[in-house]
């Protein structure tokens, strides 16, 4: 009879031994890749309200969460291999801005999910199917930079009557800019401006080669098309404008923030929270394919009354009034 137990006993013990082994095995930790196509130094607040929104979603870096950060620095040229990169790291979510990258993890794999906040139409890009049915594994958020193009022009000519030669920055070897462009032109033409595109080259652009150019041209005001190289200068970009005493409109808020005359666009910390959103609903077990992509509802018009008063310039108070935000 106590032989009898003692098996028992032993029996018991090694389950509960196994059992405690078992829930102590070490859970997965979701691994994250986000690749930003500017800088460290840009986007750090778009990076920091994506981070803060997966925290409110309850998830804690290091602990139940763990992003790796990339950086092209404006190299549309580094996105394949950077994307092969994390894709070693075995991540289970891949997040961008980039349209370059949003293309090469779409062609890298159709298993790991893809979120994108892009300034691209997706569709047009060959990215998604539709927005309702993404169909693939590329889902997220879409600016609407590009249909914004109208608005921010006629904004632009509002606040400024006399602009009649507009300079539109552009990166030379980037479609996305190119685009750009030709959708300035259509607006440009129902409100009898003309357009002169004023090309960088990367990884080192010249500015300065730039605004002589402009002002060989006579140009007298200055749209940025939205691009990673661009973002990593945006500083330098404003203050050349107001050396130059071009009035300045660009395509993210962070720009007139950081010395520009005015921006148009989509409000970016809202996008970016959204990302956060994304990831969590994938992480939970939703398809991409399955989630649609969404549109910005919310829009930010920003003048920066300090640039305005450095060109010698007057916003007219019935455009100043319909800003969102002022910076004076």
């Amino acid at each position: 009879m106590t032989k009898k137990i003692t098996v028992l006993t032993l029996g018991a013990l090694l389950f509960a031994l196994s059992f405690s082994a078992e829930a102590q095995k070490p859970t997965k930790i979701p691994r994250i890749g986000y690749i930003a196509a500017s800088s460290p130094e840009g986007g750090k607040a778009h990076r920091a309200v994506f981070r803060q929104g997966l925290r409110d979603l309850g998830y804690i870096e290091g602990k139940n969460i763990l992003i790796e950060f990339r950086y092209l620095d404006g190299i549309s040229d580094r996105s394949p291999s950077v994307v092969a990169e994390l894709l070693q790291l075995k991540i289970d979510v891949l997040i961008s801005t980039s349209p370059n990258v949003i293309g090469a993890a779409k062609r890298a794999t159709n298993t790991i999910p893809v979120v994108m906040v892009t300034v691209v139409d997706p569709v047009a890009e060959g990215l998604i199917d539709s927005l309702a049915r993404p169909g693939g594994n590329v889902t997220g958020i879409t600016r609407l930079t590009r249909d914004l193009s109208g608005k921010r022009l006629e904004l632009f000519k509002e606040a400024v009557p006399r602009i009649s030669l507009v300079g539109v920055l552009l990166v030379a070897d980037s479609s996305s800019t190119q685009v750009a462009f030709k959708e300035y032109e259509v607006a440009a033409a129902a409100l009898k401006i003309q357009l002169q595109s004023l090309e960088v080259r990367g990884p080192k652009p010249d500015f300065e080669r730039a605004f002589r150019e402009a002002a060989k041209r006579r140009v007298n005001a200055l749209i940025t098309a939205r691009h990673g190289l661009l973002i990593r200068y945006e500083k330098q970009i404003a203050d050349l404008a107001i050396k130059n005493r071009l009035p300045s409109m660009f395509e993210a808020t962070d720009t007139a923030e950081a010395g520009g005359l005015m921006s148009y666009s989509a409000n970016d910390l809202d996008n970016y929270k959204r990302a956060a959103v994304y990831v969590d609903k994938i992480l939970k077990g939703a398809k991409p394919a399955d989630l649609p992509v969404e549109q910005p509802t919310k829009f930010e018009l920003v003048i920066n009354l300090k640039a305005a008063k450095q060109i010698g310039l007057t916003i007219p108070p019935n455009v100043l009034v319909r800003a969102d935000r002022v910076i004076r």
